[in-house]
């Protein structure tokens, strides 16, 4: 496919970049933080790659940080747990010719394990990449790939192997994406030359440059949403004008299409100074840290694991919790990791919480159950946020993220039970649902939620919309018996309430792998009945049973055709309800 290259204005010849001058703040020994002329720079990033690529459910944690400049011929490769971030104001202020790549895990170019891994507000040229100009970034679930400026081409596995992703926000690449045998793909607020692939189910939400054809038809099945209505782009860390750290906090977009930072823009936000954030290190208690939001600092959290033992309490309006490095909260003693207040303009973002070995009930809530505010104006924000049961150890929580406020905007959460890992059995890692929404009017791009043992999402709250589901329902129910709901056979993997009267969501899939035989699912959606609550509207829906067991029975209610392992088309497609 040929494609018109995309130059726009500054971007194709960089841009002035800000040189630091005076003191680096103590980010700890998990933050390596490099300039073009760092010696040994390509050994030190592949150390880290060496001892992260293997590293699946590890305690190590990296975030590689690059100040503004030209880095010529560097290669980075991403294992798991790493996290690579511009530190300039603009993404071209930091520029790699050479490599930036994600290698499939398993075997078969298999890379629908690549999980955990990020690339941030930077440029890259990839002239040492798989040829033609092109990078491979072959990855899954839980890869946050944001403010990127990609000078050529882009594809999204390796060679002929599966993956599982995915996320871009605010990208520009300026050649072809190619997306491969990518099962699935969210792109928020991105532009390209090209788009080529489709599999299952590819979303575009205010994307310029999105490909030709629509869902359900097979090679074409794209979703296309031409604005995304309400969004903030995730903070960022960066070098500021004079030469001291700080965090950019961009401001409030509406009815937006295409990237915040086009033609050498600076988006609309305030800076804050590091100075007014407290830096978290693994060894800092929740005490120590509840005592810093209580005094009005913002945190920043640098990679590791925290073993907290009680709950962090964020209350105070305005307050912005940054996550570098995928640090890893934990509570071993039954208390829930974090909780908020019903507040404006609170910002969370790149964070990795995970269950510990008491049930917690859940292990966040946005505001207290029964909240009441409303934040239209300055809306809650989550972004990056990944939750996990099981995997690295036994752990259990009821609900892993409930959401009580209203007007709450979440961008990108994978929420997972785990299926494979230390820890895994049907009893080992009992989790009931992912996400619990009670908030009326709360927006959510990129939900991915899998493998919990009821609904994977239960939503209450009038308004709510979602751009983009993906999930796997549970693989291991022992029998048909212990896995069967108030409706049927088995949980929905999305359940609107019967209560909601007004609801939306595009592009949304639900797989099964069922290891047991005579399992199925009768419906993959529940949603009120469309006489009762019109307001209630699903597009673009798919289904997808794997291996050879089980089935799917009805795509939503008793609408949409079954989809089988054996005995019919393992594939179900509905465009719209009702």
């Amino acid at each position: 496919m040929q494609c018109k290259r995309v130059v726009m204005g500054a971007l194709a010849a960089g841009l002035a970049t800000a040189v630091l001058a005076g003191g680096t703040p103590d980010f700890g020994p998990n933050v390596h933080i490099f300039d073009p002329s760092t010696p040994g720079m390509q050994q030190r990033i592949d150390e880290i790659y060496a001892a992260q690529q293997p590293n699946h459910f590890g305690p190590r944690r990296d975030a590689i940080l690059l100040k503004p400049g030209t880095y010529q011929d560097l290669r980075i490769p991403v294992g798991f747990y790493t996290q690579v971030l511009g530190l300039g104001a603009h993404p071209d202020d930091v520029h790699v010719i050479g490599d930036l790549r994600s290698t499939a895990l398993l075997d078969n170019d298999n890379a629908t394990q690549n999980f955990w891994r990020g690339a941030e507000n930077f440029a890259v040229t990839p002239t040492l990449g798989i040829g033609d100009n092109t990078m491979q970034w072959a990855v899954s679930q839980a890869i946050p790939f944001r403010r990127m400026h990609v000078r050529g081409n882009i594809r999204l596995n390796q060679n002929k192997g599966w993956a599982s992703g995915g996320w871009f926000s605010d990208v520009l690449v300026d050649g072809q994406v190619n997306s491969a045998t990518q099962q699935q793909w969210l792109s928020r607020n991105s532009q390209w030359a090209c788009w080529t692939g489709s599999n299952w189910n590819m979303v575009f939400v205010g994307v310029r440059g999105e490909p030709a054809g629509e869902f359900p038809t097979p090679g074409q099945r794209y979703t296309k949403v031409a604005q995304v209505p309400l969004v903030r782009e995730k903070p960022y860390l960066f070098i500021d004008a004079q030469g001291g750290y700080a965090v950019r906090l961009p401001a409030l977009r509406r009815d937006s299409v295409g990237i915040s930072w086009a033609d050498g823009a600076v988006a609309p936000g305030k800076t804050l100074p590091i100075a007014k954030f407290f830096i978290a290190k693994p060894g800092h208690t929740a005490a120590q840290l509840n005592v810093q939001l209580a005094a009005g600092r913002h945190l920043l959290f640098t990679p590791g694991e925290y073993l907290l033992t009680e709950t962090l309490q964020v209350k105070r309006a305005g307050t912005v919790v940054l996550g570098i490095g995928f640090p890893t909260l934990r509570s071993d003693n039954g208390q829930p990791l974090v909780k908020t207040a019903d507040v404006d303009g609170l910002t969370i973002s790149g964070l990795f919480l995970d269950a510990g070995k008491q049930d917690s009930g859940v292990l966040m809530e946005v505001a207290p159950v029964g909240a009441k505010a409303r934040h239209k104006r300055d809306p809650i924000m989550l972004h990056d946020l990944f939750f996990r049961i099981g995997g690295a150890a036994a752990g259990q929580v009821d609900t892993a993220l409930r959401i009580n406020a209203h007007d709450t905007l979440v961008d990108h959460t994978w929420i997972w039970r785990a299926d494979h890992g230390e820890g895994v059995s049907w009893t080992s890692n009992p989790s009931a649902h992912g996400l619990w929404v009670n908030g009326e009017d709360v927006t959510i791009y990129g939900l991915f939620v899998e493998h919990f043992q009821k609904e994977q999402v239960v939503w209450q709250g009038n308004g709510g919309r979602v751009y983009f589901y993906q999930s796997e329902i549970p693989y291991d129910p022992p029998t048909q018996a212990e896995w069967t709901g108030p409706t049927g056979r088995g949980y929905a993997a999305y359940k609107v309430a019967d209560t909601v009267t007004r609801h939306e969501a595009w592009g949304l899939g639900a797989y099964s792998v069922f290891l047991k035989p005579d399992v199925v699912l009768d419906r993959a959606f529940e949603v009120p009945d469309p006489v009762k609550s019109p307001g209630v509207r699903m597009h673009h829906m798919i289904t997808v049973c794997l291996v050879d067991k089980g089935s799917i029975e009805h795509v939503i209610n008793d609408a949409g055709d079954a989809a089988r392992c054996r005995g019919g088309s393992n594939t179900a497609t509905l465009k719209n309800y009702p």
